[in-house]
Formats: structure tokens, sequence, C-alpha cells
């Protein structure tokens, strides 16, 4: 049911930029996957459903100073999936969803940082989910906290590009196309 969010990915991916705008150039290169979250939610039969993905492992390599010349990718196991339930998590592992068995990782590969304004930027690349590999962007903000950056960022998946939630759930009326997808990501500064 929500895997589509996974542009993750991105989710995705994308989701470990952003860039400080202080008086010295701060770099970032690492990720403290034990600190960051991606989340999504999306409407199930008019009810808002949440759920997170405990398994992925992004990269970064972000300098203030030259923002664009960023670069991110993440990767995410799909099977780390917590939909709120253990029969949701056992479904969405099936074919007529992340397919798990062929298709075990997304992957998000940042391919241009846009610096916008205040410690924003537009980060966008190629996620690859259930064999689609489409364009994807996000707004990430960073907010330079002591000696680490936290990368906040969103976008929406549409879940029907990837093919998820196929056959009878391809109803967009019972479960949503748009898939609202949440990251946080946590770098210590070099």
């Amino acid at each position: 049911m929500s895997y589509r969010f996974l542009q993750s990915a991105a989710l995705i991916a994308a989701l470990t930029l952003g860039g400080a705008t202080c008086a010295q150039a701060v770099q970032y290169k690492q990720v403290n996957a034990r600190a960051s979250q991606i989340s999504f939610t999306y409407n199930q039969m008019g009810a808002r459903v949440y759920g997170t993905f405990g398994k992925f492992e992004a990269k970064i390599d972000f300098d203030s100073a030259n923002p664009e010349a960023a670069r991110t990718s993440l990767t995410i196991e799909l099977a780390s999936i917590d939909a709120g339930s253990s029969d949701a998590n056992s479904e969405l592992q099936k074919p007529g969803w992340f397919n798990t068995a062929v298709y075990p990782q997304a992957t998000f590969i940042s391919s241009s940082v846009k610096p916008l304004a205040d410690n924003r930027y537009q980060v966008s690349g190629k996620l690859a989910l259930k064999g689609q590999t489409r364009d994807v962007s996000a707004e990430i903000t960073l907010k330079p906290d002591n000696a680490i950056g936290v990368f906040n960022g969103e976008f929406i998946l549409k879940r029907g590009d990837f093919g998820i939630g196929e056959g009878e759930w391809g109803d967009y009326g019972v479960i949503s196309n748009d898939i609202h997808i949440k990251f946080r990501m946590v770098a210590p500064a070099q």
C-alpha cells in the first residue's frame, strides 16, 4: 500500500542533500542511518495511514560552498516496510505490490542539485522501483545544528507510475495514488 512513496526514496532520495549558507563552507559526506528516517502517508478508504522503512543506506557528498556539485544516493530495502500491521507488511511483499522476491530494493541517484534560498535545495534524479525508472524531484531544507546537518524533505510519489498496487488494489478510491514521502537525514559535518 505504501511503497510507492518510496520514491524514494528518495526518496528519496534525494533526501540527504542540502547546503549550509554559512560564513564557512561545511561538508557532509556521511549519513547516520540510525538517526535518519523515511516515512510515508497515504489514504486508504478515507483514512490516513502512516508507515516507515526501517532499512536503507544513504550516501551524500555535499559542500555548502559548491552545492551544485553535490551528489546523493539512496537504497531502500523494501522488505523493511512497516505499514502498521504484519498482514499489511506481508501483503506489500507480493507481486501486485513491491514484488520483493524479484525487486528487493528501490534506489535513487541524484543528477542535479539546485540551490533555492534559505538553505533550501531542489534535488532531482532517477528513482528505480519495481523494474521502472522515473525522474523524481524533491525540495530539501538543511538545518545546521552544531556539528550535524539535518536534511528534511518531501515529495509525492504516484504509485501507478511504478505498478504498485495492481489488480484488485488498482482502484485509487480504495488506496490513493498519491503517496506522501517524507524523509529526515542526519549527517555529521566534516
